[in-house]
């Protein structure tokens, strides 16, 4: 039984700044951020993204010195994802399987010149095909479940061997986790890690990052028959609980914020590694309220990754990774 007040006043602990950091419950570090890049054909090229501003795709060379410059602020792990060229999209996604395509050169450049930093890479196709799912499509346009896991464990092959280290299927098929953990097994890829989008939801957030991988205008329809409805809770414990145990390392609740309530529960619920996917939508709701002059950056970006933490997250994924990173590395 706690005292009353006056011999209780919770008001002590925060009157000075030192006692503020001593009670913390949560505490931020750059090492829980991942940094999503998005990576494009050339040399030397940056190409500002319109609706993400202050995000750039960038060609190898550019993605190479993003990687040192997180290595340097202390972020440990970044998150690739590729602007296939539209001559090089198809409807089965072929280039998800050359080993020479955009992903896998970023991911041996990175591994050459910052190998102690960790890569996640994205799969699903969406990036790859000409009608912009995230797999194979019949003629009435519906994703094929397991038609489209034959390639998503193909590409994570080509992935892993090019030196990915977390292997991170968005795609939102059945039973793709576990297919993917026993190619990777077989083909001597044992300690790369399965971060599974468990529960990726089809939401409104994403529109900036279509036209960051240059999928937008391909899209035709939607995609709610394989990523979650939003106003399911319970459906994606079921999810969370298939992916563990078909052999994820950790798991992926996408969006972030508006979704807080599933990273809760599933951390609750099961106690393994819970990751946030702060979107694109997200960042650009930051942004624009910051040029409006209705918040202040720096505030609401460690407020908002401080809440992910509160919730249970062992990381997140957020295109505020840098500028959070530079903030803190400045807080110390």
């Amino acid at each position: 039984m706690h005292a009353a007040y006056p011999a209780l006043r919770l008001r002590r602990t925060r009157a000075s700044a030192w006692s503020r950091r001593l009670h913390a419950e949560n505490v931020l570090t750059a090492a829980d951020l991942i940094w999503p890049l998005f990576v494009t054909e050339g040399d030397g090229v940056e190409e500002p993204i319109a609706t993400l501003p202050g995000v750039s795709r960038w060609s190898v060379d550019g993605i190479v010195a993003r990687a040192k410059e997180a290595r340097d602020l202390g972020i440990t792990c970044l998150a690739l994802f590729p602007n296939t060229q539209p001559e090089r999209r198809s409807d089965d996604g072929a280039e998800a399987l050359n080993p020479d395509n955009l992903m896998c050169r970023a991911i041996r450049a990175i591994k050459a010149a910052v190998p102690e930093i960790g890569i996640l890479t994205d799969v699903a196709l969406d990036p790859y095909t000409a009608h912009g799912h995230d797999g194979i499509v019949d003629e009435a346009g519906y994703v094929l479940n397991d038609r489209t896991i034959e390639v998503l464990i193909a590409q994570s092959i080509n992935q892993a061997a090019a030196g990915a280290d977390i292997i991170a299927p968005s795609d939102m098929m059945d039973g793709r986790v576990g297919l993917i953990r026993d190619a990777l097994e077989a083909g001597g890829h044992v300690n790369v890690q399965i971060m599974a989008y468990a529960a990726k939801y089809a939401s409104a957030f994403y529109g900036p990052f279509r036209d960051a991988v240059g999928s937008r205008g391909l899209l035709k329809g939607d995609k709610t028959t394989y990523q979650m409805n939003p106003a399911n809770r319970e459906e994606a414990l079921r999810e969370v609980a298939l992916d563990l145990a078909e052999g994820a390392d950790s798991v992926m609740v996408k969006p972030g914020l508006p979704y807080l309530d599933i990273v809760r529960e599933v951390k609750d619920a099961f106690a393994v590694p819970v990751f946030a996917y702060q979107v694109s939508g997200e960042y650009a709701m930051i942004e624009a309220a910051v040029a409006a002059g209705a918040a202040e950056r720096d505030a609401m970006v460690l407020e908002t990754l401080l809440a992910f933490k509160r919730a249970g997250c062992s990381g997140v994924l957020t295109y505020h990774a840098l500028h959070a990173a530079r903030l803190l590395a400045n807080a110390r």
